[in-house]
């Protein structure tokens, strides 16, 4: 469990598409101040490796926008509908760890094998007579030691 997880359970409360929210509003919800950094664009971007905070926001469906660094306000808006799912109270906990890694199936789609294709079969049964020339292949094959 982050530290940054009430941000997370209050947005995944909220069924509006955006939630507008001041710096102080999101650090009362927390209980603590915001780190220096959030000072900076960056610290509000939406690349799910910046923070643990940002973590937390997608993970809720949302994404930040509008941020406004002068006056300490942004605005969260959905980035999912609203499922029944997600208003159901019997969804799974907020730790526990996804079925599978995201990454899995990310290529998907992406490669189309020929039918009748042998995967098992090499894809050029020559490569070493053109990685290595007939003489050097030729001089250990069917010699024992």
């Amino acid at each position: 469990m982050s530290k940054y997880t009430p941000l997370r359970t209050y947005l995944e409360s909220c069924s509006a598409e955006t939630v507008p929210m001041r710096f102080s509003e999101i650090e009362k919800l927390l209980g603590f101040k915001l780190p220096q950094s959030q000072a900076y664009a960056a610290w509000w971007s939406n690349n799910p490796t910046n923070n643990v905070m940002t973590k937390e926001w997608l993970a809720a469906g949302y994404k930040t926008e509008q941020v406004d660094l002068e006056g300490h306000r942004l605005v969260f808006r959905r980035t999912r509908p609203l499922s029944d799912k997600d208003r159901s109270s019997d969804r799974e906990p907020m730790n526990s760890s996804p079925r599978r890694h995201p990454l899995l199936g990310w290529l998907k789609g992406t490669v189309t094998i020929a039918p009748g294709t042998d995967l098992t079969e090499p894809a050029d049964p020559d490569w070493g007579v053109s990685a290595w020339g007939e003489t050097a292949l030729g001089a250990d094959v069917g010699h024992e030691r």
